[in-house]
């Protein structure tokens, strides 16, 4: 039903900076609030919540990214971003975006992987040292 898709992973030096972008769509935008966040996967590691946005604009994020990546929301494009600077070798991962579509206009911008509900495919960064 809800269809999410990242975009603009790549493979960057350390100290670089990546911009990620989600879209969402298929599902009714008058009726429904899009909760979203941002999670990341390394290999034989388990999926890590690292930026959530609440509806009130309230950020929330995993204490290895704080202060280096900056989520945004663009309603009117139906768009997430993940602003990543400082690039470090350990921000190598699969990224994902993840939402939950609700009937109400309230989102706790939570990193807990079950509160999500619709995945996108992911999106590759690597980073160099």
């Amino acid at each position: 039903q809800v269809h999410l898709m990242e975009s603009g992973g790549d493979s960057v030096q350390s100290g670089g900076s990546l911009r990620l972008s989600c879209v969402v769509s298929g599902y009714d935008y008058k009726e429904n609030w899009c909760c979203m966040a941002w999670f990341r996967q390394a290999p034989g590691e388990e999926r890590e919540g690292i930026a959530g946005i609440g509806s009130d604009g309230t950020t929330n994020y995993a204490d290895s990214v704080k202060g280096r990546f900056t989520i945004s929301q663009d309603n009117a494009k139906n768009t997430l971003y993940l602003q990543m600077n400082s690039l470090k070798p350990e921000d190598t991962a699969m990224y994902y975006c993840a939402a939950d579509v609700v009937p109400y206009n309230y989102c706790p911008g939570s990193l807990a992987p079950g509160e999500y509900t619709s995945w996108g495919q992911g999106t590759q960064v690597t980073v160099s040292s």
